[in-house]
């Protein structure tokens, strides 16, 4: 065996120290040095593998890669395993030809301490590239919101922020995506929408989820245009054969950054996208809410109605008003539907004010609740009173459909109060989406079962009517004004054949039609000729305080005038 020479040893551990303590990494040059050495000590082939923990080891979840090759052989010379303080695993394996002759021990004493410096060296920099990983993206691997602070910090450095257009987005249905096409297809589609954001924004700003399908990002003007059609609708592939596809879009909040802009915090932008990205929410899908000084002070208003909702229960400040139901044709009160106001300070609020701020977290479930026993309250006290009552329906917003105790927690309110149920009737929303309309389905089902009515109120405005009567047994039709025929409307027009068909339908399947919004003569004529003879609008009565009602109980026909 020849010797192997101190000096090239030597020069070759200065040069891997040279590399250890460099600031700056030369990776071509440090490939030369590894190929030098490995060629001076006839070294076939070289190997390291990294793993960040020792369980991805066991499951050979980590990088292995080959540092050098030159195909001669397959003969384990070395191999080093190496737990760093981390608890990541490093392993180095050195191969020789098959008829490599015997190396002397002095020989795998200066390879020992070369390969030691190397896999050192190589599990630092792998480490850095994990920490990078880690610290900059989420455990799907995509970038989070500290990626998205260093890219703010970086362009205002370079005074390149300001004109950007900055964006937060939420996915419009994607748990009905998930459910259609699996979880694991609909993670594919969630990917695949990404990488076409980071592809329409380019290298002019960086996209980042928040968590599940909400996504804030930043961008140039010149390439909004593109960005923006993402979020109106595109289609997202999610086979590998490239035909299966859904749609996918977004509501989305925008700040346009002035120009100059320089920032101070990453929340000054949050907070406006944030603001948007909300105000997005309320409106139809793919809406792109563009920020304005004017949300801050709705934000501000928002957060005062939240606040004093609370206060507003404890003080029972919310009123129960009821706007009667009447036959048409003998003009006898039939059943009313209970509205809220909200007497503050002596004044009264109205619904518009506060209830679509209440619908933005559950704040609205409370309400529902807190009128149902109210109303409940009213009707035990009339029976006991001795009044003959009529049917009281009570809204009940689609939130609650996610609470798979909701029939309960309603029978819970009627049964505490001692209410017959035949004198409730509980009002829920259509809605458009396929989950939603399940929970509605055995919500109305079991309603039913314990003998309280059920109305599909707003009937007509969504895009799912005619299933929403075919699947659900409903008890009452409620139809809304804008769905009715208007007097000087030809016979055979669209909307008077689709109004007469459906009321006729419903009639025949047993549902009770109520008409909303009822205000003039000519609209009762509409109503007569279409063999609908149940109204609700300011014709009759506008919604009435208690005591108002009370009289119309004692009082039930209403006169011709």
């Amino acid at each position: 065996m020849v010797y192997k020479n101190q000096e090239i040893y030597l020069s070759f551990l200065r040069r891997l120290i040279n590399y250890t303590h460099s600031d700056e990494f030369d990776h071509e040059g440090y490939k030369v040095l590894v190929k030098d050495i490995c060629e001076y000590y006839r070294l076939a082939k070289g190997v390291t593998e990294f793993y960040p923990t020792q369980r991805m080891e066991l499951l050979k979840q980590g990088e292995v890669l080959c540092d050098y090759d030159n195909g001669k052989g397959e003969k384990v010379l070395y191999r080093k395993r190496i737990i760093t303080k981390a608890k990541a695993v490093i392993i180095g394996t050195l191969y020789v030809e098959d008829n490599d002759e015997i190396w002397s021990d002095e020989e795998m004493e200066q390879l020992d301490i070369m390969f030691r410096i190397i896999i050192g060296f190589v599990s630092r920099l792998r480490l850095l590239r994990k920490l990078e990983e880690f610290g900059f993206h989420d455990i799907d691997g995509y970038y989070n919101f500290r990626a998205f602070a260093r890219f703010l910090d970086i362009a205002n450095t370079e005074n390149r922020l300001g004109g950007m257009a900055a964006f937060q987005i939420d996915l419009h249905n994607f748990t009905v995506v998930n459910q259609e096409i699996g979880r694991q297809n609909g993670d594919i589609v969630l990917r695949n929408y990404y990488n076409m954001l980071q592809e329409a924004i380019g290298d002019t700003g960086i996209v980042i989820r928040l968590g599940g399908d909400k996504f804030t990002g930043i961008c140039d003007r010149k390439v909004k245009r593109k960005v923006f059609d993402l979020f109106a609708g595109v289609k997202v592939l999610y086979d590998e054969k490239n035909e299966k596809f859904v749609k996918v879009s977004a509501g989305a909040g925008v700040y346009m950054l002035p120009s100059p802009y320089v920032l101070k915090t990453p929340g000054d932008i949050m907070d406006k996208i944030m603001i948007a990205a909300n105000a997005a929410k309320l409106q139809t899908e793919g809406a792109i809410i563009i920020y304005d000084d004017k949300m801050k002070n709705e934000k501000d208003r928002v957060k005062k109605v939240q606040g004093e909702f609370r206060k507003g229960l404890e003080k029972e400040e919310f009123l129960v008003y009821y706007q009667p139901k009447v036959d048409i044709q003998t003009r006898k009160l039939k059943g009313a539907e209970a509205l809220c106001r909200w007497l503050k300070k002596g004044h009264i609020v109205p619904p518009m004010d506060f209830i679509p701020i209440l619908e933005i977290n559950n704040d609205i479930c409370d309400l529902d609740f807190y009128m149902l026993d109210h109303v409940c309250r009213d009707i035990r006290r009339w029976l006991d009173e001795g009044r003959e009552v009529v049917r009281i329906s009570v809204n009940m917003s689609r939130k609650h459909l996610v609470d798979v105790d909701l029939l309960e927690h309603i029978m819970e309110i009627i049964d505490r109060n001692n209410v017959p149920h035949e004198y409730i009737e509980i009002e829920l929303t259509e809605t458009t989406t396929d989950v939603l309309f399940r929970d509605l389905k055995r919500v109305v089902s079991g309603l039913q079962e314990q003998g309280v009515y059920t109305a599909v109120d707003d009937f007509g405005m969504g895009y799912s009517s005619l299933n929403l009567i075919r699947d659900i047994p409903w008890n009452v039709l409620k139809v809304d004004k804008n769905f009715v025929p208007k007097n000087n409307e030809d016979e055979d027009s669209i909307v008077n054949i689709m109004f007469k068909h459906v009321i006729a339908l419903a009639q025949d399947i047993g549902m009770e039609c109520v008409i909303e919004g009822v205000e003039t003569i000519d609209q009762l004529d509409v109503l007569r000729s279409n063999n609908c003879f149940i109204a609700q609008g300011y014709f009759f009565d506008r919604p009435l305080p208690v005591p108002e009602f009370e009289y119309r109980l004692d009082n039930k026909v209403y006169s011709e005038e």
